[in-house]
C-alpha cells in the first residue's frame, strides 16, 4: 500500500486524530525541516506517512530521529520505509513525558492536528510539548496549521512564545509554519504529570 493511500484511509477512518484529507506537499515538509536548523535531536509528532520525516531524512543526516505516530499501523509503515530511524506508536504527551535520551537542543517538529484532536488529547499534547520546552530552553516546537492563527493557546504563556515563520500556499489547503521556544532561555522548570 503507498503511502498516500494509507494516509487516506486513515484520514477518512479516524478524522479526529488525522487533520487533513491529504499528506503534507513537499514543500510543506522543506519547509518544516528547514525550520528545524541546528538541531541536535528531532522528534517528530504525528508524523503519519512520512512526508516531513523524508525531509527531515534529507536535510539533517547524521541527526538522531524520533518519530512518533499514535496510529500502529501507520507507525508500522513508518518502520518499514525508514528502518534507519527509531519510531514509536504511541501518544505524543506519553513520549514527550519520558526521560529523553537526546540533547537539550532537541527540536520537535509536530504535525499534530489541534485543531480537530479530541479536547482530552488536545490538552494533554499541548501541556506535554510547553512542559517539555520550559524543562529545555535551548529546545523548540516547529508547527503548522491550516489557518494563519496559531496552533494552540499557551498556558505557560510568561515561559514560551509564538513566532510565525513562513506561509506555504503551495500546498493543499496552504499552511503556516509556526516556532515555539522559550521567551526566557535561562529558565527549565516544569514537570510532567
Amino acid at each position: 500500500m503507498s503511502g498516500t493511500t494509507a494516509f487516506v484511509i486513515s484520514a477518512f477512518s479516524r478524522h479526529s486524530t488525522v487533520g487533513a484529507i491529504l499528506p503534507s506537499s513537499s514543500r510543506l515538509a522543506d519547509a518544516m525541516a528547514r525550520a528545524a536548523v541546528g538541531a541536535q535531536h528531532l522528534i517528530e509528532l504525528g508524523a503519519g506517512t512520512g512526508a516531513i520525516t523524508a525531509a527531515l531524512c534529507r536535510r539533517h543526516p547524521g541527526v538522531p530521529i524520533l518519530a512518533v505516530e499514535l496510529e500502529a499501523e501507520l507507525a508500522q509503515y513508518l518502520r518499514e520505509r525508514f528502518p534507519m530511524i527509531e519510531v514509536r506508536a504511541a501518544a505524543a504527551h506519553v513520549v514527550l513525558c519520558e526521560p529523553q535520551r537526546g540533547s537539550a537542543a532537541a527540536v520537535l517538529v509536530s504535525s499534530l492536528p489541534f485543531r480537530s484532536l479530541p479536547p482530552r488529547l488536545r490538552s494533554r499534547s499541548s501541556v506535554a510539548i510547553e512542559r517539555f520546552l520550559i524543562e529545555r530552553p535551548a529546545s523548540r516546537l516547529v508547527q503548522y496549521t491550516y489557518l494563519p492563527w496559531e496552533p494552540f493557546r499557551l498556558r505557560f504563556a510568561e515561559s514560551l512564545r509564538w513566532r510565525r515563520l513562513e506561509s506555504v500556499w503551495r500546498n493543499v489547503p496552504p499552511a503556516w509554519v509556526w516556532e515555539l521556544s522559550s521567551s526566557n532561555p535561562e529558565s527549565g522548570a516544569a514537570n510532567c504529570r
